[in-house]
């Protein structure tokens, strides 16, 4: 019998053909409208595709999207689930193996974050280096044979994070850089962890990517992965923390993050 991957990739090439995409494009909380820009789209609903889970998150379509971003082939996932919706570090397994089924090499993730420092405020930018997992899950607990033992050292690929920084120069966009650390949720962080997490050298929280990072790596797939920063983390900021804040705020950045992931999906050889 095929895993679900193998027979969700068997969907998607009977639907959308069977070149193999550039890259697979994780969309995070309001980042939905980089799909807009896709096109000579075929859109699979994730209920259509064995084994995907259903987001239970508002700004989280559930559907998966093949396509042309300035002229090369990508697949979009329009939303992802959380470890928070069912206590599941390994939700995005399917998808993740589903993509590389696909014969995608390059994962590209985005959330948005919440920020430690105030030099970077909402609505800017910020390339993932590394991570910290603040949470303890991981999503290959269980996993069957001894290549569960992943090498994390270039959790972000450098060359693929060289490629983030040079589209954002000619665009003239201002990329940060920093370390994100995974909080499980759905209860946002308290001002002391920030505290702490700070002093551990964490730039941004938030509370996905993280999983989807081990399991790409775990595929054979290099990983670049973008913060859209929507507010200052738990302590720094008077108005107090909701998700109709980070929709709202990451809606106000989507220009800038569209234009940054198709140049970026553009440059890749």
């Amino acid at each position: 019998m095929d895993t679900p991957w193998k027979e969700a990739a068997r969907v998607i090439k009977s639907r959308a053909g069977t070149e193999a995409p550039v890259a697979g494009i994780v969309l995070g909380s309001g980042l939905g409208t980089l799909a807009q820009d896709v096109q000579e789209a075929i859109t699979i609903p994730f209920s259509d595709l064995p084994g995907f889970p259903i987001s239970t998150v508002s700004g989280h379509a559930g559907s998966i999207m093949v396509g042309q971003l300035r002229g090369r082939r990508v697949v979009l996932l329009a939303g992802r689930s959380h470890y928070y919706e069912r206590g599941d570090a390994a939700a995005m397994s399917v998808p993740v193996r589903t993509l590389a089924e696909l014969g995608i090499g390059v994962m590209a993730l985005s959330n948005a974050a919440g920020s430690t420092q105030r030099h970077m405020g909402p609505g800017s930018l910020m390339a993932l280096s590394d991570h910290i997992n603040f949470s303890g899950r991981d999503p290959l607990i269980g996993w069957p044979s001894d290549d569960r033992f992943v090498d994390m050292s270039n959790a972000y690929d450098p060359e693929l994070l060289a490629i983030l920084h040079r589209v954002a120069g000619a665009q003239g966009t201002k990329l940060n850089e920093g370390v994100y650390a995974w909080f499980s949720g759905p209860s946002f962080e308290t001002p002391a962890e920030i505290r702490a997490i700070t002093m551990l050298g964490a730039s941004a929280v938030g509370m996905s990517t993280v999983p989807e990072t081990i399991l790409a790596r775990h595929a054979g797939m290099r990983v670049a992965a973008v913060s859209v920063i929507t507010n200052f983390a738990a302590g720094m900021q008077a108005e107090a923390l909701s998700h109709d804040q980070t929709k709202r705020e990451s809606a106000k950045a989507a220009d800038s993050f569209k234009n940054l992931f198709a140049g970026f999906v553009e440059a890749l050889d």
